[in-house]
This record gives structure tokens, C-alpha cells and sequence, in this order.
């Protein structure tokens, strides 16, 4: 079911995802599934699309702070890539399930690439281009919305990596 400006989602974390794609005029993409689309394989399924198109919100720590890796469904992300990407000069391990959700606002299995209570450094997976299109968490694991790989790029500032995600 899509949402438009007469569905009122039931979660409060949809709303704030809602909410950071309304200045891309994007607000009204958020699709409820039916079944849990908690991991990549089930959100294409459910969407009839291929598991790269899903975008995996990965989220990583370094010194810390939160890093994000945007990354395709059919792929795994290089950590050593990371780090370079952004600079961290060595790389980051992967977040506790306390850390992202103070950093994303978000509980795993539904982590948005937006709407997090303050910016993250991120990396996007350039292995996303090849699909025209792409859909992302959208809050919660029932609930995704769809969206290119050039708007993934501008809405995020994410730092586009080509080797963040090599082909397995």
C-alpha cells in the first residue's frame, strides 16, 4: 500500500522518514509491504524486483562515532573500502544495535539512508547505478520507498565508492 497525504502511517519512525523526503517532494513513495522486509531478499521479494535494487543501510563505528554504508542488496560491504572512502584512515567494525539506533534514530532491519537526528559520513555503492531503480528502508522493516541511484547520491551526500562493494 502507498502512502499519500491521506494515509497515516502507524509507526512514528515512517512519519520522520515522510518527512526528510518532503523538501525532494518525495513524501508520498513510502510503500507499506505486507510481509517483513527486514533483510534484502525479502524486501525484493515483496517487491518483485531484484535483490541488488534493495539499498542496504549499513551502519558501522569508527572512533566512536557512526559511519553509513549505502550498499546493493547482492552485495557485501568491504570495510577496508570504507574507511577509505571516508577517510578514516583505517577500517571501521560494525555498529551495536544501541549505536544505531542513537545515531539513525532507527532499530536494525528497517535503518533509512535519511531522517536521522544529525548527519552521518556515508559511502554509497556505486554498484547501485546499474539499476534504473532502487528502493531503500523507509523506517521500519515493513516499509520502503523507491528512488533512483542519482537521487540516493543528492539526497544523502553520500560519497560514491566503486569498490565499496566488490561484485561476489
Amino acid at each position: 500500500m502507498a502512502l499519500d497525504e491521506t494515509t497515516k502511517p502507524l509507526y512514528p519512525s515512517v512519519e520522520r522518514v515522510r518527512a526528510a523526503l518532503a523538501p525532494y517532494g518525495a513524501e508520498n513513495r513510502i510503500i507499506l509491504l505486507g510481509d517483513s522486509a527486514r533483510t534484502a531478499a525479502e524486501a525484493a521479494a515483496g517487491l518483485g524486483c531484484p535483490v541488488g535494487a534493495i539499498v542496504k543501510s549499513l551502519v558501522f563505528e569508527h572512533a566512536g562515532r557512526a559511519v553509513m554504508a549505502l550498499v546493493a542488496g547482492d552485495r557485501m560491504c568491504d570495510t577496508a573500502a570504507l574507511g577509505r572512502a571516508l577517510g578514516l584512515g583505517q577500517p571501521p567494525r560494525r555498529a551495536s544495535a544501541e549505536l544505531v539506533r542513537e545515531a539513525t534514530g532507527f532499530a536494525i532491519g528497517g535503518v533509512s539512508p535519511f531522517g536521522h537526528p544529525g548527519r552521518l559520513p556515508m559511502a554509497v555503492d556505486a554498484s547501485l547505478a546499474r539499476f534504473e531503480l532502487l528502493h531503500a528502508a523507509a523506517g521500519h522493516p515493513n516499509a520502503v520507498f523507491p528512488l533512483t541511484y542519482q537521487e540516493l547520491l543528492a539526497w544523502t551526500e553520500g560519497k560514491p565508492a566503486n569498490d565499496l562493494a566488490p561484485e561476489r
